[in-house]
C-alpha cells in the first residue's frame, strides 16, 4: 500500500502542472488550439450541449440514421460555435490524426452505442478531410462489438477492431495512474492520436452512472479490480492517464436509449427513448450532465437519489479535484437544443 500511495502522490503533482483542457492534446504532443466557443473546461467553466429530438430515439430496437446524424452535426455546431458541421468537426481534429472511437458493446443490441451514431460520426470526420482508413471505431472484444450490431468488416469504410483482435491486445508492462495499475489496450496506447468517446447514458449499480469516464474501463485489462467504493478514485485515476488524458478529444454520450435503474445490464422496464445527446470536451461536465439527467429520471419514477441509497458516482468530484474537468453545476453551461 505505501508503493501505492506514494505512485499516486506522484501523479497528482504530475497533474496539478497540466494545463487545462489537456485532453485536447494532438499526436505532437503540444496543446491543440480550442475552437471558438468551445465546449473544452477552462477556468471560467465549461459547456455542455444537450441535445434532444425524439425523431432521432430508438423506436423499437432501431435508431434513424439519418435523424441521429442531425443530431450530431447539430451538437457539434452548438458545441464549437462553428458556421456548420464541417468546420466544426475541422475544429477538433486533423487530416493527420488516427481517430478512436470508442464506443461502449457491453450489453449488446440492449444498451449499447448505437452502429448509426457511430457511423454518423466516421462520416462528419470523413467531411473534415480525415481519411476513413485512419479511423478505428473500437471496444474490447470482438464478440462484444458484433452483438452490438458493428461488423467487423469495417463501418462505412472505417476499421472495426478489438483489443482481442489478431495482433492487437494489451500492452505486456503495467502503467500506474494513482491507485490504479493496468495494462492498456494497444488500440489506445499506440494505434491512435485522438479519441471520441461514446458512452451510453446508462446506470450502474456499482458506479452509481457509467458514462463516459468508466467508459475506459474497457480500455484496461484489469476493470474488476477498481469497482468498490464507487468506483472512486479509481475512474478518476484511469482517466489521469496521459493516454486517455492527452488523446481524449471530444465525448458523445449516446442517450438514444437511456436507462435510469438496474444497470448495467438492460432492463426494459427502466429504460426509456430519451432520444438525446450529450456533447462535450470537458469529460467531467458531460458525465455531471449525464448524471443529473438519470437523477430527473429516478426522481420522476418516485425513486429514491443515487445518493441516499448509496451510488453516487463519487469519482466525478475526485476527478474535478484531480483537474480533469468541472463538477460544479454553477460552472457548467448546460446549452439545449432540439
Amino acid at each position: 500500500m505505501k508503493d501505492s500511495r506514494q505512485t499516486r502522490r506522484r501523479f497528482l503533482q504530475y497533474l496539478t502542472a497540466l494545463p487545462a483542457g489537456i485532453w485536447a492534446l494532438g499526436k505532437s504532443g503540444s496543446v491543440a488550439s480550442e475552437p471558438q466557443g468551445s465546449a473544452a473546461s477552462s477556468s471560467s467553466g465549461a459547456r455542455v450541449i444537450v441535445a434532444t429530438r425524439a425523431s432521432a430515439a430508438e423506436n423499437a430496437g432501431k435508431v434513424n440514421g439519418a435523424e441521429a446524424a442531425k443530431l450530431l452535426n447539430d451538437s457539434i455546431v452548438a458545441a464549437t460555435g462553428k458556421a456548420d458541421a464541417r468546420s466544426a468537426w475541422k475544429s477538433l481534429f486533423s487530416p493527420s490524426d488516427v481517430v478512436g472511437i470508442k464506443v461502449n458493446c457491453l450489453a449488446g443490441r440492449g444498451l449499447s452505442s448505437h452502429p448509426e451514431l457511430a457511423t454518423a460520426i466516421v462520416e462528419g470526420l470523413s467531411a473534415a478531410g480525415l481519411s476513413k482508413d485512419k479511423i478505428i471505431v473500437w471496444d474490447r472484444t470482438e464478440h462484444d462489438l458484433a452483438s452490438a450490431g458493428f461488423s467487423a468488416t469495417g463501418l462505412n469504410g472505417a476499421k472495426v477492431l478489438a483489443t482481442d483482435s489478431q495482433g492487437v491486445g494489451y500492452e505486456t508492462n503495467i502503467e500506474f495512474s494513482g491507485e490504479v495499475g493496468s495494462c492498456f489496450s494497444r488500440i489506445l496506447s499506440r494505434m491512435c492520436t485522438a479519441i471520441i468517446n461514446v458512452p451510453v447514458l446508462k446506470d450502474h449499480d456499482l458506479a452509481g452512472v457509467t458514462l463516459g469516464m468508466k467508459n475506459f474501463y474497457g480500455a484496461i485489462h484489469n476493470p474488476n479490480k477498481y469497482h468498490d467504493n464507487n468506483c472512486d478514485p479509481y475512474v478518476a485515476d484511469l482517466c489521469a492517464h496521459p493516454f486517455i488524458a492527452k488523446k481524449l478529444r471530444l465525448v458523445v454520450c449516446d442517450g438514444l436509449k437511456a436507462q435510469y435503474h438496474g444497470g448495467p445490464a438492460p432492463r426494459a422496464e427502466y429504460s426509456w427513448p430519451a432520444g438525446c445527446l450529450i456533447v462535450g470536451t470537458d469529460p467531467v461536465a458531460v458525465d455531471r450532465i449525464g448524471y443529473e439527467i438519470i437523477e430527473q429520471k429516478r426522481k420522476e419514477a418516485g425513486m429514491q437519489s443515487l445518493k441516499e441509497i448509496g451510488r453516487e458516482p463519487k469519482y466525478l468530484r475526485t476527478a474535478a479535484k484531480n483537474g480533469l474537468g468541472m463538477f460544479d453545476m454553477e460552472r457548467i453551461k448546460r446549452v439545449a437544443i432540439s
